[in-house]
C-alpha cells in the first residue's frame, strides 16, 4: 500500500501544503495575515472524506464524577469513598442509567441523548497502561502513542498522517489543531496548521490595499512552474475562505455551543468541514481538569459546570453538522474525548480528588455503534483497584485510537503509528471494515527538493528570496 512517503517521493510538484510550509513567511509578510492560522484542502472529489475530532481534557478528568456505579455492591463501595462527591441516584440531579449498571452525571444531559440516539458509546476502565501520575509524563506518552517512552519525535497523529494510503496527493494540510500551536499528538507533522478562527485568514487593511496585495501576489505567482501554481493555489484557496465570511457563519439545525472557547473551537471544526476543504484531522483541547479542591457535591458545581459545557459542544457539533444544504456531515464524522488519566477512587479532605489511574473514553459521531457501555468494568472493591486507590485500566486507550485508525480511517499501518502495540482486537465501537493490522512500521524515503535532488522538504530550498 502507498504511503505518504511513497507519494512524495515520486512527484516532483509540490502541493498547496507544501507551498505554505516552505513560503509562508513571505506571503505572511506581504498579505499581513499569518498563513500558518488555518487548515484547508483540495475541494476536488476525495476518496475517503471522514474526518476525526480528538479531544483532550488536560489536567485529569475525574471519570468517576462523570459516569459511576448505581447499583449493586460497587454502589456501596463508591458512595463509601465519596461522601460529598458521589452521583446520587435519586431527585433532579440523579444520574442519567446507561446500561442498568453505570449512570451519567445530570450535567451530561446533551450526551445522554446522543447515547440515546445510537450516536455516542463510553468505554470505561480505559487510559493510558503506564505506572505515572504526573501529567506532563502521561500526555506525552498517550499523544506521542509510546506509552513509557518519550524518544519519537512525533506523535500519533503524524504518523496517521504519514502512512496513510488513502489520501489525495493534492490536500493543503489535512490536520487542524485549534489553538495558538499544535498538539503533541502531531508533533513533526508538515501537515497540521495552527488555527484559532477561519475568519482570522484573510488579507488585512482598508478593502483596497487587500486587493492590491492580492494582485500583487497573483502578479508574482503567475508562471507555469510547481512553485507558481503552488501559489496559485493557495491564493485561491485564501478567497475560497473569504468568500464563505466565516466571521458570519451561523449554526444550523438549531445547534447551540458553549460561549467559551471551547464552543468557538468546535464551531472552527465545524465551518471547516462543511467547506469541504480537506480536513481530515482536528485537535481540540479543553483544560482545568485538575480538581484537586472543591469540585461539586453530589455532582453539582464546577464538574458539573465542565461537564455540561463538554457535552453541550458535542451535540451542538452533531446537530450543527446533521443537515447543512440536505448534506449531513455528521455521517463521516467521529468524535473521540479522552484524557491523561482519572482521579483517585476516595475523595480528599479538599472535596476534590488526585491524580488516578483508569479514567473514560467517550466516542460521539455518525458511524458510532451508540447506546452502549464497552470494555470490561474492573470493581471498585479495595482488591480490585489499581494500587490499592484507583480504576483499574482494562482497556488500553490505543485499543480504542486503533480501531477508530482502521474502520474509520482506513489506515492499518499501526506498528507505525503506535511502535511496539500489536493487540488490535476492535470493541465494536463504530462501523466499518477491519483491515489486516500492519505491526511492522514503516520506513520513510527521501523526499525530493525544488531541485530534484533526494533530501527533506522541511529544507527551506522552494524559493531562497523569499525565506528571509
Amino acid at each position: 500500500m502507498a504511503n505518504t512517503f511513497d507519494r512524495l517521493s515520486t512527484s516532483n510538484r509540490i502541493t498547496r501544503r507544501g507551498f505554505l510550509v516552505g513560503c509562508s513567511a513571505a506571503i505572511a509578510g506581504m498579505a499581513g495575515a499569518r498563513l500558518t492560522h488555518v487548515a484547508f484542502g483540495s475541494p476536488d472529489a476525495e476518496p475517503n472524506q471522514e474526518v476525526l475530532v480528538v479531544i483532550f481534557l488536560r489536567g485529569g478528568m475525574d471519570g468517576l464524577s462523570l459516569i459511576a456505579p448505581i447499583t449493586g455492591d460497587d454502589r456501596g463501595y463508591y458512595t463509601a469513598a465519596r461522601e460529598e462527591l458521589a452521583l446520587p441516584i435519586t431527585g433532579n440531579n440523579r444520574a442519567l442509567d446507561l446500561n442498568g449498571l453505570l449512570g451519567l452525571n445530570a450535567a451530561a444531559a446533551p450526551f445522554h441523548e446522543l447515547y440515546l440516539a445510537g450516536k455516542a458509546a463510553v468505554v470505561h476502565a480505559a487510559g493510558l497502561t503506564s505506572d505515572t501520575r504526573s501529567h506532563f509524563d502521561a500526555m506525552q506518552y498517550i499523544e506521542l502513542g509510546t506509552p513509557g517512552s518519550k524518544s519519537n519525535s512525533t506523535g500519533w497523529l503524524t504518523r496517521h498522517l504519514e502512512s496513510a494510503g488513502n489520501l489525495p496527493a493534492n490536500i493543503i494540510a489535512p490536520a487542524v489543531a485549534t489553538s495558538g500551536s499544535t498538539p503533541t499528538s502531531l508533533a513533526g507533522s508538515r501537515e497540521a496548521i495552527a488555527m484559532n478562527r477561519p475568519q482570522d485568514f484573510n488579507f488585512n487593511g482598508h478593502w483596497n490595499y487587500r486587493n492590491w496585495q492580492r494582485m500583487a501576489l497573483r502578479n508574482m505567482y503567475n508562471g507555469t512552474t510547481w512553485l507558481h501554481s503552488a501559489g496559485t493555489q493557495t491564493l485561491d484557496a485564501i478567497d475560497v475562505i473569504e468568500y464563505a465570511d466565516p466571521a458570519n457563519y451561523a449554526a444550523e439545525n438549531g445547534a447551540v455551543y458553549p460561549g467559551n472557547s471551547f464552543g468557538t473551537s468546535l464551531q472552527s471544526v465545524a465551518q471547516m468541514i462543511k467547506l469541504q476543504l480537506g480536513v481530515r484531522i482536528a485537535t481540540i483541547d479543553l483544560g482545568g481538569w485538575d480538581t484537586h479542591e472543591y469540585q461539586g457535591d453530589a455532582g453539582t458545581g464546577y464538574f458539573a459546570n465542565m461537564i455540561g459545557s463538554l457535552t453541550q459542544g458535542l451535540h451542538g457539533l452533531m446537530t450543527d453538522l446533521s443537515n447543512s444544504g440536505g448534506t449531513d456531515h455528521s455521517k463521516r464524522l467521529t468524535v473521540v474525548v479522552m484524557s491523561e488519566f482519572g482521579r483517585s477512587f476516595k475523595e480528599n479532605a479538599s472535596r476534590g480528588t488526585d491524580h488516578g489511574h483508569g479514567n473514560v473514553m467517550l466516542v460521539v459521531g455518525g458511524g458510532v455503534n451508540g447506546g452502549q457501555v464497552y470494555g470490561q468494568w474492573p470493581g471498585l472493591h479495595t482488591d480490585q483497584l489499581y494500587d490499592r486507590r484507583d480504576l483499574a485500566i482494562t482497556t488500553d486507550y490505543r485499543r480504542v485510537l486503533s480501531e477508530l485508525l482502521i474502520r474509520k480511517l482506513g489506515n492499518p499501518n499501526l506498528g507505525t503509528i503506535f511502535p511496539g502495540y500489536t493487540d488490535y482486537n476492535p470493541l465494536g465501537i463504530v462501523q466499518g471494515s477491519d483491515l489486516t493490522p500492519i505491526y511492522t512500521p514503516a520506513t520513510p524515503t527521501p523526499t525530493p527538493t525544488a531541485d530534484g535532488n533526494a533530501g527533506n522538504l522541511n529544507n527551506h530550498l522552494y524559493l531562497p528570496a523569499l525565506n528571509r
